[in-house]
């Protein structure tokens, strides 16, 4: 379910803009979104932090395809942290995420993620 506030309503509307194309073609918005800290168990396997993240996507080392979600929900854990779980395809590579979103000042930055690849690839 997903809870309703604005710290989770926050999270959520980051994490659909992480997940845009256009956003995740430019460095400067993806690392507008990423906290400092961030860490990242990808759905790949590989271990990813806010340098290597910003610099794959921007090389274009992900597909570039349109990743819908499903099933998100969300819940504030703190008053500077709220965890959200979603499904998303991406042309048929299915992955259950998790994600934290930690505030800093008054953004919500991801501080972590992981992916879990599930059904036919």
């Amino acid at each position: 379910m997903l809870e309703r506030n604005a710290a989770v309503e926050a999270a959520v509307e980051s994490e659909l803009r992480l997940l845009d194309p256009t956003v995740r073609r430019s460095p400067d918005l993806v690392a507008a979104l990423l906290h400092p800290d961030f860490r990242e168990f990808g759905a790949s396997g590989h271990v990813w932090d806010r340098a290597s993240t910003v610099a794959s996507l921007a090389d274009g080392m992900e597909d570039g395809g349109r990743i819908t979600t499903s099933r998100m929900k969300g819940v504030q854990l703190a008053p500077d942290l709220v965890h959200l779980t979603f499904d998303t395809d991406s042309n048929g590579r299915r992955a259950h995420r998790s994600s934290l979103w930690r505030r800093l000042g008054d953004d919500w930055l991801l501080y972590f993620h992981q992916g879990t690849l599930y059904g036919p690839v």
